[in-house]
């Protein structure tokens, strides 16, 4: 179902007439159904990941499904991998080697994965800002796998992204999902995260594997004590 300028305003705790502003001013994406604006889930929980604003836990409470359980943050990442050092002198060799070490499924053709992830980054950059980047495709990667997974990839050196804060990526997190709605539970799970300054933190100095890991359950924590919080005032 796709959001309409109340529903919106609702998830991202602004105005509607900050919400109509935002799209002619910050390119907040939208669609004209019947001469109205419309908003799809996964490009606004993209554009406000990028644009570093906090998306309401409602929006990811709207996700949930009795057939298919809210995947794990902390799973997905143990699931992708966590890397570290992956070589790179440009744009293009970090995305090659991020394209390299996703446990992808066999036969994917990753040249192509990797010219779709170019064309990507060529249409509006994927950096999210404080060298932090989402590397994917205009549609998200949705594929014949067990469980959601998230891989974490740190590069040897920073990189230019052309983030709008002007800070060099060093950071790649890059999302692997069996069904489109996992990948909007798993993106809104990871927006979360990195607007929680300890996993932040821990991101960007590169912590171990574990560090990581432990920042991702305390992170889960919160979501889901805060979601059960709410769910009980609503009642």
């Amino acid at each position: 179902m796709q959001l309409t300028v109340r529903d919106v305003s609702r998830f991202l705790n602004v105005s509607e007439s900050t919400v109509t502003r935002w799209i002619k001013q910050r390119s907040l994406p939208s669609h004209h159904v019947g001469g109205q604006h419309r908003f799809n889930r996964a490009e606004l929980l993209e554009w406000a990941t990028a644009n570093q604003i906090k998306v309401s836990v409602d929006m990811f409470d709207h996700l949930e499904s009795e057939d298919e359980p809210v995947p794990s943050l902390v799973e997905a990442l143990e699931a992708g991998g966590i890397f570290y050092q992956l070589q790179d002198t440009s744009k293009e060799q970090a995305l090659r080697a991020l394209v390299q070490v996703l446990p992808l499924p066999d036969g994917i053709d990753r040249e192509l994965l990797f010219r779709l992830f170019l064309a990507r980054e060529a249409s509006a950059t994927t950096a999210i800002g404080n060298g932090i980047a989402l590397p994917h495709v205009r549609n998200p990667i949705v594929l014949h796998v067990a469980k959601p997974m998230v891989t974490l990839c740190f590069l040897e050196r920073p990189v230019n992204f052309g983030a709008l804060d002007g800070i060099p990526v060093q950071v790649f997190f890059s999302l692997i999902c069996p069904t489109m709605r996992s990948h909007l539970q798993l993106l809104s799970m990871l927006s979360f995260a990195l607007h929680d300054d300890g996993f932040k933190t821990v991101v960007q100095r590169q912590g171990k594997r574990e560090q990581i890991l432990h920042e991702a359950r305390r992170v889960e924590l919160a979501l889901a004590t805060r979601g059960n919080k709410m769910g009980r005032t609503h009642r």
